[in-house]
């Protein structure tokens, strides 16, 4: 039984890692329309990016963004692209696969941002209640 739900899980992760290609295909794609291009570059932008939104190493929340934010994200992006655009890309994104993924250096970039602005912001609030 335990074996069973693992390979399932195995199995959906590695799909779930072509449709990640499939969408980096998609987005580039003219017969995609613009809110599907917009969700799946953002999705695609966000899993290529060397930065979490959540860091990993924060207990339990870290690796919420790589169980739950990312697999809805590749999903509602799939299913706002056509099905024949995703066809079409199912087997350039399984020759993709096998090359190392691209970096995203400004989406990291600005996550660190984000997180510096936070902590500044966190910061004050402390330092304002001692």
């Amino acid at each position: 039984m335990r074996s069973n739900l693992l390979s399932k899980f195995k199995a959906f992760a590695k799909k779930l890692k072509q449709n990640l290609f499939v969408l980096y295909l998609s987005y580039k794609d003219p017969r995609t329309p613009w809110y599907a291009k917009l969700v799946a570059i953002l999705v695609v932008a966000y899993v290529f990016s060397p930065i979490d939104l959540i860091p990993d190493f924060i207990p339990i929340l870290g690796f919420f963004d790589d169980l739950i934010i990312v697999p809805l994200g590749i999903i509602l992006a799939l299913k706002l692209i056509p099905p024949h655009v995703i066809e079409d890309h199912k087997e350039t994104a399984e020759e993709l696969k096998q090359c190392e993924k691209p970096k995203n250096w400004f989406v990291g970039i600005l996550f660190i941002i984000v997180w510096v602005i936070f902590g500044v912001w966190i910061s004050k609030i402390i330092i304002h209640h001692i």
